[in-house]
């Protein structure tokens, strides 16, 4: 199996993970079925863990970008070019982050 298979089959596995972690941050969010608490002390912690998974949210749909944009530059044939100055991005680089679009100097 090529690298670009493996990235491909990396990134399909990561989106599927990601999409179904939006889908329970969604229903967490906008399916809220209970009242908020009477307790002063439960609100605070019910308004603490809806900004966590605001926030998991927030940062899975930015993951679930990368990630799709990886898969389309894959399609491109553009997977292991850098974004920002051309040069190829080093295979170790896009096997520990295959949605990554910028070699290691450019990151930096």
């Amino acid at each position: 199996m090529s690298d670009q298979d493996q990235a491909r089959a990396a990134l399909l596995e990561k989106k599927v993970e990601l999409e179904a972690r939006l889908v329970r941050t969604h229903k967490h969010i906008h399916g809220r079925e209970e009242p908020v608490s009477a307790r002063f002390s439960e609100q605070v912690k019910e308004t603490e863990n809806d900004g966590l998974v605001q926030a998991l949210d927030a940062e899975g749909q930015a993951e679930l970008l990368q990630v799709n944009h990886a898969l389309q530059r894959l399609d491109a044939g553009t997977w292991s070019t850098c974004s920002r100055c051309g040069a190829q991005i080093g295979a170790a680089r896009l096997a520990a982050i295959p949605f990554t679009d910028r070699c290691i100097a450019c990151a930096a």
